[in-house]
């Protein structure tokens, strides 16, 4: 068993540099098996959620070469067999497959997928969307058989703006015979990425980044190359780490415009910083002014900053809210918080929390990813020591964020017990 240990309230200075995008890679990663030949990705993450993707690509007998953050794919060999629980209930991303393997051969097998529990998170978005093309859906205890004499493109109107579930009818679709169309499209910027990916291996798919995309079906899909996007929540992670302990903290290889919903809310809060084209330089800031945070899908502000953006709150001078839309479940940072010294009282997925409140370090337990990245900024500011288990979550999704804190002055380690 292991933890993280952090003794709090050193100022952090020099430079992070981002990783690829995690939201982006874990649909790249499945998406390569629709093409026909070897496709390489480049600025992958390491993280483990990368490789239990991996693990489920070489179960399906495709060749991995790895050097450094980039990644060969060969799936020449591709068998399209049942993927098993033990496999799929490792992460959420796992239901990729279901789009890829159906678009591909008409026919999938595989069990729920897994991931952290922050809400029901049901993936009847995703299934409808396959039905409208086709194919048929049906479940044996947690199993998924879905299967298509063939598919034909249609007008899919997404009664959520889901990510996955709009990834993943677009790798359905682009198989399918004609013209799909996805209404009420998500609009994050991984999405592009994503079509940009697919467009390289020969499909056709157009409005990425908007509410409506469409997709004209194609024969085949050849291997390609793309580039990871930078990860906006991990770059949005460390910019919050910086509000609160930075000193010329240069958190590089981003692209500003997608933590905009972000930085207005610092600037809301009286936080002040240097944005450069591909950098931002931040500085402690001694008076954060209270704000109210509504997390809204894309481009308003993230679902998986809410609970870093939470601790930084609990610094504010008065009352600040932090209600979520998204996830039902994204509250279970919260105790721990209180048991650091946080003020914050939690009506439904409300929280009032108010300012200014001193932590003192503990022991506490990430509940799932993004929790255990705000309980990371808490023992970051917390006097004394902190101790953080259950960290598999927080390894999930941030790419060597222990190096990356102690490169530049924190005092945080992995620990065994």
């Amino acid at each position: 068993m292991e933890r993280i240990v952090i003794e709090g309230g050193f100022p952090l200075k020099g430079t992070i540099t981002i990783g690829g995008a995690k939201n982006s890679a874990v649909a790249l990663i499945p998406a390569s098996l629709l093409a026909d030949d070897v496709c390489t990705l480049k600025n992958v993450p390491n993280i483990t959620d990368r490789d239990a993707l991996f693990d489920i690509v070489k179960w399906l007998n495709c060749d991995i070469n790895q050097n450094g953050s980039t990644i060969k794919i060969d799936p020449s060999k591709l068998k399209n067999v049942l993927i098993s629980e033990e496999l799929s209930v490792k992460l959420r991303a796992s239901y990729y497959f279901m789009g890829v393997l159906l678009g591909k051969y008409k026919h999938v097998e595989i069990y729920f997928p897994g991931g952290c529990n922050i809400g029901s998170r049901p993936i009847d978005i995703h299934l409808n969307g396959f039905k409208a093309l086709g194919a048929k859906v049906t479940k044996r205890g947690h199993k998924y058989i879905l299967d298509a004499d063939e598919l034909v493109g249609n007008t899919i109107n997404l009664k959520f703006a889901s990510v996955g579930a709009t990834i993943n009818i677009m790798f359905a679709a682009v198989y399918a015979k004609g013209t799909t169309i996805i209404k009420n499209a998500a609009k994050e910027v991984e999405i592009i990425n994503v079509m940009d990916y697919l467009n390289n291996m020969g499909a056709k798919i157009k409005g990425a980044g908007t509410d409506t995309i469409i997709i004209e079906g194609v024969e085949k899909l050849h291997g390609a190359e793309i580039e990871v996007i930078p990860d906006r929540i991990e770059a949005g992670t460390y910019i919050l780490i910086g509000a609160l302990l930075g000193n010329n903290l240069k958190i590089s290889g981003i692209i500003p415009e997608h933590n905009r919903a972000l930085l207005n809310k610092l600037t809301e809060m009286g936080v002040s910083y240097q944005l450069g084209t591909d950098y931002i330089i931040m500085n402690k800031c001694d008076s954060f002014k209270p704000v109210d945070v509504r997390t809204e899908v894309y481009p308003g502000f993230p679902t998986d900053l809410n609970q870093p953006m939470s601790v930084l709150m609990t610094q504010a001078d008065g009352k600040c809210t932090m209600e979520e839309t998204i996830w039902e479940k994204r509250v279970g940072h919260y105790p721990y918080l209180i048991k650091l010294g946080a003020n914050i009282t939690l009506e439904d997925n409300k929280a009032t929390i108010i300012g200014k409140t001193k932590l003192i370090g503990t022991e506490i337990n990430a509940t799932d990813l993004r929790a255990g990245a705000a309980l990371i900024l808490a023992g970051l500011i917390a006097s004394g020591k902190t101790y953080i288990y259950d960290i598999d979550y927080i390894l999930r999704g941030y790419e060597n964020i222990i190096n990356k804190l102690s490169n530049v002055g924190a005092k945080i380690k992995i620990e065994k017990i």
